[in-house]
């Protein structure tokens, strides 16, 4: 499999990224707030402008740091079929979250990602994928997933990235319309801000290596882990 290049068509690969960026995809995403009910809970994002400000300074320089590298290394990695760094990369991105119920939010999205790019496309890399995880016991992980299901796609790697991008603030700005007074326009304007900053992230995390992957919030973390023992929430993370 060429590693540079993507191996579909154009409209086949963005089709199949748009569905999976859908909330209509059942990876279970829609279930999580990733710590963010949390910071709700304890008074730290109260509105639109702490929201905003959470996101600017906490959201995307993680996914910069740590979710979209592990994804491009993982793209990366798929292309050579390197077994030994996928798993490697698997088990970076569950130690990276401290949280226990974050571990096990991306082990459960990404195993779900994972069997459905099976399911729905069937192909030798997703098969292998599988069997290796399986039987080596490597933790799944969310933003590996997205890369295999962009390599079975064709996808080039900045078009997945960027799905993994637009993913993950839109689910974060969906579960904060739940938990906040929220209204829909205020959430699309927060998410138009944030795209926009989309090239430069993904570019820069393109470039990142894999012994600087990682991105420590002790403040979400904290959020995170007393989440796991709140009286209430309607969050699974």
């Amino acid at each position: 499999m060429n590693s540079d290049k993507a191996t579909g068509t154009d409209a086949a690969w963005i089709t199949g990224l748009l569905q999976a960026g859908d909330s209509f995809y059942p990876t279970g995403s829609y279930a999580h707030s990733f710590g963010l009910e949390g910071l709700v809970q304890a008074g730290v994002i109260r509105d639109r402008a702490t929201l905003r400000e959470f996101l600017l300074r906490s959201v995307i320089p993680s996914l910069r740091q740590s979710e979209l590298p592990l994804a491009a290394q993982a793209w990366r990695a798929f292309g050579a079929e390197d077994w030994a760094v996928i798993g490697e990369l698997c088990r970076l991105s569950a130690a990276l979250k401290a949280p226990q119920e974050l571990r096990r939010a991306s082990d459960n999205i990404g195993r779900q990602r994972a069997e459905l790019t099976a399911l729905l496309r069937p192909h030798p890399l997703a098969t292998e994928y599988l069997r290796r995880a399986g039987d080596e016991g490597w933790p799944f992980a969310a933003p590996v997933s997205a890369a295999l299901e962009g390599r079975v796609l064709g996808a080039p790697q900045t078009a997945v990235l960027a799905g993994v991008y637009y993913a993950s603030v839109a689910s974060l700005l969906s579960a904060a319309m739940k938990v906040l007074r929220l209204g829909q326009n205020a959430s699309q304007t927060l998410l138009t801000e944030a795209l926009s900053h989309a090239p430069e992230v993904i570019a820069l995390a393109e470039r990142v290596p894999v012994d600087k992957i990682g991105w420590f919030n002790p403040w979400l973390d904290i959020a995170a882990a007393r989440h796991e023992t709140a009286d209430s929430r309607m969050f699974i993370s």
